[in-house]
């Protein structure tokens, strides 16, 4: 049941309102939707006084009658539906309630693409932080079309991992990156050509053509071998013998991985 410090219910009441820079900002009249969505119940309008300290007050009721609701507002907070419009928000949010959370001894996680309360440990190594894409793909791809629907395959790897679709995001994933490194082929000038026509080309050899290159650094060469692998997945007697099914973690070390793909072929791009 509830048990949070006033000063983690202070700390909610402000990212719920979202008046810290990069965090989703709630107007008075957003507040009550936020806190029915979250599933609380008999949710009154703002009364139109001052947000955070609306907020906060109703949190500390709700608290007093031990209702869960704290609980309800954390993870409402930490669900990417709240930001679907703003996904650039979520990662501010997300940093800023595990850092508060830790405090309590407690953490977000995720299964199957939703969030929940875990104890946390600060004696126990964190989990990694998925490397973040720090580039546009219009910085990477030159084809306008091609650029379309290399985002499109983002979006869509997305929201297969975001419903557990796992094995669905990192094929999606995996074909990303086989089109990404075909157009870097085909378009840069490279100091070691490939044999054969990008577009006939294996991936194991298009990762390796970008890293002779150096388009892309060893540690983002390894780890997209990795993603090749599950890739591979695709194929249910791959998947079979292999003795694994893509789980969130398999998704998010793919995603970790094009990220990283995606960062260096931007950095090396010539201008």
């Amino acid at each position: 049941m509830d048990n949070f410090d006033d000063s983690t219910l202070e700390e909610l009441a402000a990212m719920i309102c979202g008046d810290e820079p990069g965090m989703k900002r709630r107007a008075g009249w957003e507040l009550a939707p936020f806190l029915r969505r979250a599933g609380w119940e008999d949710v009154p309008d703002h009364d139109g006084s001052p947000r955070h300290r609306w907020v906060h007050t109703i949190l500390c009721e709700r608290q007093e009658d031990q209702t869960g609701d704290t609980e309800r507002v954390i993870l409402r907070l930490a669900n990417r539906r709240e930001y679907q419009q703003q996904p650039a928000d979520y990662d501010a949010v997300i940093q800023r309630l595990q850092e508060v959370l830790a405090l309590e001894g407690r953490r977000i996680d995720y299964r199957k693409g939703q969030p929940f309360l875990i104890e946390y440990d600060p004696d126990e190594p964190p989990r990694p932080q998925r490397v973040q894409l720090k580039v546009a793909i219009t910085d990477i791809v030159s084809d306008p079309d091609l650029a379309r629907a290399v985002q499109l395959r983002l979006d869509e790897a997305r929201i297969c991992q975001e419903h557990g679709a796992y094995t669905s995001a990192v094929i999606m994933l995996g074909s990303l990156l086989e089109g990404v490194l075909v157009h870097a082929a085909d378009v840069r000038n490279a100091t070691v050509p490939l044999t054969r026509p990008a577009r006939d080309t294996r991936l194991q050899d298009l990762i390796q053509h970008a890293h002779t290159n150096q388009w892309i650094d060893q540690d983002a060469k390894m780890a997209s071998d990795l993603l090749r692998t599950y890739r591979n997945l695709v194929h249910p007697l791959a998947e079979k013998r292999a003795k694994h099914s893509a789980d969130f973690d398999t998704a998010d070390l793919c995603w970790s991985t094009v990220n990283a793909v995606l960062n260096d072929l931007a950095a090396s791009h010539p201008h």
